[in-house]
């Protein structure tokens, strides 16, 4: 027995849900690619003046040679024997998850400037295993490093008091986060690095990164 052909009103109906199944799995790739990729912005804090500091090579470092780049920074002291050790491998990380063709700088400032010279700084960031094309140790006066640190970057340091010091190294009590600046010189995020509750490796780490690559994507 011959088949039925279809009827015309069928297969225009048949074409219909077919085009409208094809278009429905359409949206919902579309939309969960989308889901994945987009992510909340990052608000603006404030704004980083202009400073001009000198480098673990003995160099003069302005805000300049931070232009269109976005950058982490935080803030220790190489006689450290508390968090900042901790914080120096932290950030070494940093620079060691980077991706190669990424143009994010890394700063590290000192609230011991009138120990930590360039030369200390430079045999310091060798320990940590510092690529210095990246990653910058600053010092200056302590008037200049508070100007970056307290009022740009809202990084604090304050010195132990004699009497309350537990031991020789026990000389400042600093901030333990890092932060991250825009390509336009605007602070534009915190992160935590340690205490309770702070997964470094399987959250905060992948946080940097992701904001990393967020800014440099910004126009």
């Amino acid at each position: 027995m011959a088949e039925t052909p279809l009827r015309p009103s069928r297969v225009i109906w048949v074409g219909y849900l077919l085009l409208s199944l094809t278009m429905a799995a359409a949206f919902v790739t579309w939309w969960w690619q989308t889901s994945r990729s987009l992510q909340p912005p990052l608000r603006v804090i404030g704004s980083v003046a202009d400073f001009t500091l000198t480098n673990q090579a003995g160099q003069v470092s302005t805000l300049a040679d931070f232009t269109n780049r976005v950058w982490v920074a935080d803030i220790v002291f190489t006689r450290c024997a508390g968090p900042c050790p901790r914080l120096t491998q932290q950030m070494r990380q940093v620079q060691d998850s980077l991706p190669k063709e990424s143009n994010a700088k890394l700063v590290t400032l000192t609230t011991d400037p009138e120990f930590d010279a360039p030369a200390v700084l430079e045999k310091y960031g060798e320990h940590f295993g510092a690529d210095f094309n990246r990653w910058t140790f600053l010092t200056g006066t302590k008037g200049e490093i508070a100007a970056l640190a307290a009022n740009s970057l809202k990084l604090s340091a304050q010195p132990v008091k004699p009497e309350e010091q537990k031991d020789s190294a026990d000389l400042f009590i600093h901030t333990t986060i890092f932060v991250i600046v825009d390509k336009h010189a605007q602070l534009r995020g915190f992160f935590e690095t340690g205490g309770d509750g702070v997964d470094w490796t399987n959250a905060v780490l992948p946080k940097i990164l992701k904001a990393v690559r967020q800014l440099e994507n910004e126009p």
